[in-house]
């Protein structure tokens, strides 16, 4: 078969340049309007939240889906709706947000707009501590602490905890500081070497936090 014409190749070439740098545009632009939307929700302009959010996360943007989620849940704007929450929350998890991961984790603990399950919520937890959101991680500590819903395991409770202080968490240290009071040194080094393994797998999470 003939070679197809060098014109043909050259147009080729240049629809992928457009297409892979159309999808770098789209991405920065959806960050772009998250913050822009943050900064309206953090000064109480929640309709411009709303304006800013919604077309974002109708094309996936993770932040602006968790952002309508948070508008959904607080009643800001629209009306309180569990079932909307979830589902822009949902939709953020899916895509690995954090936050996202940890307010699914808090409204399936709470029963809101889903029956009360304390599993599920430690599933959450779990998948939002990995991501850093010190607010799980201290969560996942006080289940463990407490034996909400797993076994009590006060070696575990004590590195979630631990791991939340070192990332910048100052009320974690409450939580840290009592339950280490009442461990034995053996325990205590062992959650010591859990957290050193945990830093190991997150290094650039403790970078970023100094």
């Amino acid at each position: 078969a003939d070679a197809p014409p060098r014109e043909f190749e050259m147009r080729r070439y240049l629809v992928s340049v457009l297409a892979i740098f159309s999808l770098a545009f789209s991405a920065a632009v959806t960050a772009g309007d998250y913050q822009d939307g943050r900064a309206a929700y953090d000064v109480g302009n929640f309709e411009k939240a709303l304006a800013v959010w919604a077309p974002a996360a109708e094309s996936g943007d993770a932040d602006s889906q968790y952002g309508m989620g948070l508008l959904y849940s607080e009643g800001i704007v629209v009306p309180m709706d569990d079932l909307q929450a979830l589902k822009w929350f949902g939709l953020a998890a899916d895509q690995d947000h954090g936050e996202a991961q940890y307010k699914l984790g808090v409204m399936h603990a709470n029963g809101w707009g889903v029956p009360m399950d304390e599993a599920e919520a430690m599933k959450w937890y779990l998948l939002a501590a990995e991501n850093g959101v010190t607010a799980a991680q201290v969560s996942l500590g006080t289940m463990y602490q407490n034996g909400f819903s797993v076994e009590q395991d006060k070696v575990e409770a004590l590195k979630w905890f631990t791991v939340a202080v070192k990332l910048g968490d100052n009320d974690a240290r409450v939580h840290q500081e009592y339950l280490a009071e009442r461990m034995p040194p053996e325990e205590l080094a062992r959650a010591d070497a859990d957290v050193n393994a945990w830093f190991s797998d997150h290094q650039t999470m403790l970078a970023e936090s100094r």
